[in-house]
């Protein structure tokens, strides 16, 4: 979603108006709602900066990412509330219905604990955070991806991007198969936020399968990004910006390869180079 502004851009020696594409960024309201003894409790969860749009596939892929749910049968319901606002005339709260109480307090004490990846003290506490949630590491046999799949993600990407084209100001994640085709591409102006958006849609059109396929990025990877990608098995994943020394950490404990500073000739492994052919 975008708007056009008007902008004043200098070139060379030429100064000029024009009416110039900007990507639309609103905060979503996130909430929860469950029945605990025969009572129904609709509880707060997040506020989140996003681009309007896929707003169920993104608190789906929250929840999931989060582990607030488990399977997203889990997920009863998903519906808009409150009034249309703004200068786009849109709802930006959404609340999520689900069966499945159990791991609401998981899900409170993980977003305690687990922090901005700047924090330095807390990066034991956030590994052993993510191991209380996710006990197994992924099968190091699958997925296995060509050299030159990996080389061909930017550009994929790129060609994916629909906002990107005319705003330059929103990121991507896809979800790409061994033999390079594109499986479903979200787009959002906050990374997790796209990240979560392709994840509640891939899993809720049963478009996942670990054997053979990869998750790619637009922007750097950092732990959660990290995280997400750990919760739905994804064995691999990729960014054309650098890792973070926490999402290194992480993918290296539950055995995921990590690949950085992708471009059309180069790439960096940093953890787990057999799921990579040559």
């Amino acid at each position: 979603m975008n708007i056009k502004y008007n902008v004043i851009k200098s070139k060379d020696s030429s100064v000029e108006e024009v009416k110039d594409f900007v990507s639309v960024e609103e905060p979503l309201e996130m909430n929860l709602k469950y029945k605990i003894d025969g009572k129904w409790i609709t509880e707060h969860l997040s506020i989140t900066m996003r681009t309007p749009g896929q707003d169920e596939d993104l608190i789906s892929g929250f929840l999931f990412n989060e582990r607030i749910v488990e399977n997203f049968s889990e997920i009863e319901n998903i519906e808009k509330i409150g009034e249309k606002v703004g200068d786009f005339n849109i709802q930006n709260k959404i609340v999520a219905t689900i069966s499945n109480t159990k791991n609401i307090g998981i899900g409170k004490i993980k977003k305690n604990f687990i922090t901005n990846s700047s924090c330095g003290v807390c990066g034991k506490t956030s590994l052993e955070t993510v191991e209380v949630i996710k006990k197994d590491k992924l099968n190091i046999s699958f997925p296995k991806i060509p050299k030159k799949i990996i080389l061909k993600y930017p550009e994929l990407l790129i060609n994916e991007q629909s906002e990107f084209s005319k705003t330059g100001s929103i990121h991507a994640s896809s979800l790409i198969d061994e033999n390079g085709n594109v499986i479903s591409t979200k787009e959002d102006v906050g990374r997790h936020n796209a990240l979560d958006k392709l994840i509640g849609f891939s899993h809720r059109k049963k478009l996942i399968d670990n054997n053979s396929q990869f998750i790619a990025c637009s922007g750097r990877l950092n732990f959660e990004l990290v995280q997400k990608g750990l919760m739905s098995n994804m064995g691999l994943m990729a960014g054309v910006g650098a890792p973070t020394s926490l999402a290194i950490d992480l993918a290296k404990r539950f055995g995921m390869t990590l690949l950085g500073f992708v471009k059309k000739n180069s790439f960096n492994i940093y953890t787990n180079k057999e799921r990579v052919l040559f």
